[in-house]
């Protein structure tokens, strides 16, 4: 009996402790974690979430013509400032048609550039994928034979199974 009390004073001392502790000596202050902020909490999100919302107000007869255009005018100028402070390279060269001038030029360089070996379509050039049987694009055919996938041995365009493996080969 006496260790029984015993035991239940040490657990309710431990609790009392436990609970009083936070109290009596606060521990220190933990650094806040970083979050991101939201992406409606920047000055690029503020101005487009107005945008959408006068555009829903004009649809639904809330907004006249006119606060409309003034509004319209105002929110695009600050969604304009933001996305420029966002991307200072697009703001020195403010010119649309040069951008994608310049990322047309970007995407012929790379597809024109496929690594040596890669399958290539005679009708919309090199593929991306080193593996493919058929363009993804327009859907013939890329290898005249092939090598088999399972043993490497050369296949005639026409065959169905490696002559030396038996493996099948794909339509």
């Amino acid at each position: 009996m006496s260790l029984e009390i015993i035991a239940a004073t040490v657990v309710g001392v431990a609790a009392v402790w436990l609970i009083l502790q936070p109290l009596v000596a606060p521990g220190r202050d933990r650094p806040a974690a970083y979050e991101p902020p939201d992406p409606e909490d920047t000055p690029k999100g503020v101005a487009l979430a107005a945008l959408k919302e006068i555009e829903f107000d004009r649809e639904t007869g809330k907004l006249s013509d006119e606060d409309y255009a003034f509004l319209k005018a105002k929110y695009t100028g600050a969604a304009l400032e933001a996305l420029r402070a966002e991307a200072p390279e697009t703001a020195a060269g403010g010119d649309v048609e040069v951008l994608i001038a310049a990322r047309v030029r970007a995407l012929r360089s790379a597809a024109t550039s496929a690594p040596p070996g890669a399958p290539s379509c005679s009708v919309c050039g090199p593929r991306p994928e080193a593996d493919a049987v058929f363009c993804s694009s327009c859907g013939q055919r890329l290898r005249e034979g092939g090598a088999c996938a399972g043993c490497g041995a050369t296949l005639s365009a026409d065959s169905r199974y490696c002559a030396q493996c038996g493996a099948g080969v794909a339509a």
